[in-house]
C-alpha cells in the first residue's frame, strides 16, 4: 500500500503534523523495516518524525512492528536482562559490560545488543570481545549466569538499516529510541527486563509513557552518555516497570560529589576490559551507583518470578 499517505500526516511540520494511531504506526514502520519503500521515503520518514516527535502511541506501534519481526528467542531458566548498548564510550569508560557481568554473577541471563553508530568510540562489542564474550552468530537462548552479545542485524536487519541512515543524514531517527526499548522475548510471549536509558528529560517522559502503554518490564534511568549503566560518579533516579506499572526504585543523588571513583583515564576497549576484570576479581571496588543498579534489577527480577 505504501507509506505516502502516512508521510502526508506526519510531514506537515511540528505544528501541522498529525499523530498516527498504534496500528498505523506499526504498519508504517513494518513497511520500512521490510524494505518495501524507497530510500527517499525512508529519508522523509526519518526527517518527518525527527521534526514532529514520536507520541507514546506511535512508539508502541513501532515496537509492535519490531517485535513482530524479531526471531523467536527461547526464554532461559532465569529472567533475561536486556542491555541496549548503542552510544559507546565518549568521555568516560564504557561500563555496560561490567554491569552485564555483575548481573550474570547474580545468576541472571544477560543479553547485550548493539551496533556501531560512532566509529571513534569504544563499543560494548569490543569490550566484551576483549573479555572473551564474542558476538552471537545466530539467535539462541541465554543461559542463566551468562552474558551474550547480539548485533542488531542479527535481531532485526531492517532496524539495523534504519539505524545506519544516520550516517547519510547526520541525524538520529526513531530507531535510536526504539532499540532502547525492544524486548526480544515478546515474540515468545514472555518479558525481559529491558534497561532503558535516556539523555534528556523529554526522552524520559516519552519512554516512561511507552513502557506503561506496552506493559513492559524495565528499569529506566539516565544512563552514562546514553548507555544503560548508572554513572559511576553520581547515582541517578531509577524507575522500575513491572508489566507497565511504575515504581520508584532509587532517588537521584543530590548535592556535590562526595567522592569520585578511580576510573581508567584511557577509555579504549583494552583498558576498559582490564578495569572490568579488576572489579570482578575484587581488586577494585564496584562503583556505588552501579552496585545499586544491580541490586534494583535483581529485586525487579524476583518480582517477575
Amino acid at each position: 500500500m505504501g507509506i505516502r499517505h502516512y508521510l502526508k500526516d506526519i510531514g506537515r511540520g511540528k505544528e501541522g503534523a498529525r499523530a498516527l494511531d498504534r496500528t498505523q504506526a506499526a504498519d508504517l514502520l513494518g513497511q520500512v523495516l521490510d524494505g518495501a519503500v524507497s530510500d527517499l521515503e525512508v529519508g522523509a520518514f526519518c526527517l518527518a518524525m525527527r521534526i514532529k516527535g514520536e507520541t507514546p502511541e506511535e512508539m508502541a506501534g513501532f515496537l509492535d512492528a519490531i517485535h513482530q519481526r524479531l526471531p523467536h528467542l527461547p526464554a532461559s531458566t532465569a529472567p533475561l536482562v536486556v542491555l541496549p548498548s548503542y552510544n559507546g564510550a565518549r568521555k568516560l569508560p564504557l561500563l555496560t559490560p561490567l554491569l552485564a557481568l555483575l548481573l550474570a554473577r547474580e545468576g541472571l541471563a544477560v543479553l547485550v545488543h548493539g551496533t556501531a553508530t560512532e566509529e571513534r568510540r569504544a563499543s560494548s562489542a569490543e569490550v566484551l570481545a576483549a573479555l572473551g564474550v564474542e558476538a552471537l552468530a545466530q539467535p539462541q537462548a541465554v543461559a542463566a549466569g551468562s552474558v551474550a552479545y547480539a548485533p542488531t542485524a542479527l535481531l532485526c536487519p531492517g532496524l539495523e538499516r534504519l539505524l545506519q541512515v544516520r550516517r547519510v543524514l547526520g541525524l538520529r531517527n526513531s530507531a535510536h529510541s526504539l532499540v532502547k526499548l525492544l524486548d526480544p522475548l515478546v515474540p515468545a510471549g514472555a518479558h525481559s527486563i529491558v534497561v532503558g536509558s535516556y539523555t534528556h528529560p523529554e526522552y524520559a517522559q516519552s519512554m516512561a509513557a511507552t513502557l506503561a502503554l506496552t506493559g513492559a518490564c524495565a528499569l529506566l534511568l539516565r544512563g552514562t552518555e546514553g548507555e544503560p549503566v548508572a554513572d559511576a560518579r553520581r547515582t541517578p533516579q531509577m524507575d522500575a516497570y513491572l508489566y507497565g506499572q511504575a515504581q520508584r526504585m532509587q532517588e537521584a543523588q543530590g548535592g556535590p560529589l562526595a567522592s569520585v571513583p578511580a576510573l581508567p583515564t584511557d577509555i579504549g576497549a583494552a583498558s576498559t576490559a582490564a578495569y572490568t576484570r579488576a572489579v570482578l576479581q575484587g581488586e577494585a571496588p564496584v562503583p556505588a551507583p552501579v552496585a545499586l543498579q544491580v541490586q534494583h534489577i535483581v529485586a525487579l527480577a524476583r518480582q517477575m518470578r
